[in-house]
């Protein structure tokens, strides 16, 4: 099943989508829902499933991020794919970093207000250095909370996944060490287009990420690629960090971002970032 937050004039709400991407008004087959995706999950998905099998389709209805607001800053990983922690050790963006392949997950975070949907624009004034770059990136969201879970329970505790891209402002990154500052921007965490439900995704290594720029193929990579799994990053967060439901772990980008590029090919208005995964959708968002 997956899972929308939408709006259609009557308010924001939580929907479904139908197999045809048809949203679906589950507040309509059950007034007692919440209407919000953090109290959906926190219920659980059983009583979404069953109003989505009586749900009437909303018509008008426009996606917004599936969680508009996270319960805290959506948690992001660097350097999680073996080739993309090449190209980003060999950019010289990396800020002097020791290790090409990082021993633990380097775990940054996002703030919500860089939050936007699908189709809303990413706003390059935000950067004013010309350095702005894609990450199309597999996100994790938690569904049951808890602080100090084992790596053998860590898939009990996914909600289900979505897609985030990480967009980044290089230089800015670079500048400033930590990278919230090149990373945190507003409009610079683009979420959606739907959230896909655990049970749909039993075995998430089986996903693969596609991201493509103008209609071009730049990345392409299975989930099973990770250096850190997604049990391994909930263990290492959740260790001191208390997950709760709707928090969002995007779990790293594969190789082919701009920086990969020699000379660096960096993102301008008028193009189109386009990520995909088969199963969750499309996230597409144009720069403004």
């Amino acid at each position: 099943m997956r899972l929308v937050t939408f709006d259609d004039g009557k308010g924001a709400r939580v929907g479904a989508l139908s197999p045809r991407d048809e949203v679906l008004d589950l507040a309509a087959a059950d007034p007692g829902l919440p209407r919000d995706m953090l109290g959906l999950i926190a219920l659980g998905a059983e009583a979404a499933r069953a109003a989505a099998a009586r749900a009437p389709v909303a018509t008008g209805a426009k996606l917004l991020a599936p969680i508009p607001r996270t319960p805290k800053n959506v948690f992001c990983v660097g350097k999680n794919y073996h080739e993309h922690a090449k190209e980003f050790a060999g950019s010289g963006f990396d800020g002097g970093a020791k290790d090409v392949v990082p021993p633990y997950p380097v775990v940054f975070s996002k703030p919500h207000t860089a939050i936007i949907a699908n189709g809303e624009p990413i706003l390059s004034a935000m950067d004013p250095t010309g350095g702005l770059d894609y990450e199309g990136e597999l996100a994790v969201v938690i569904g049951k909370g808890g602080r100090g879970i084992a790596r053998a329970d860590a898939l009990k505790h996914v909600f289900g996944y979505t897609i985030v891209n990480d967009v980044t402002a290089r230089h800015l990154q670079k500048r400033h060490s930590q990278w919230v500052l090149g990373k945190g921007l507003d409009s610079f965490c683009p979420m959606g287009p739907a959230i896909l439900t655990a049970d749909a995704a039993p075995d998430p290594t089986q996903l693969t990420l596609t991201t493509w720029v103008n209609g071009e193929r730049r990345q392409h990579a299975p989930v099973s690629d990770l250096i850190f799994d997604i049990p391994t990053l909930i263990e290492a967060i959740s260790a001191a960090i208390t997950l709760e439901p709707g928090d969002v772990i995007a779990t790293g980008t594969p190789a082919g971002v701009g920086i990969g590029y020699n000379p660096p090919v960096f993102l301008k208005p008028g193009d189109v970032v386009r990520i995909e995964v088969p199963g969750i959708g499309v996230l597409e968002n144009a720069v403004a």
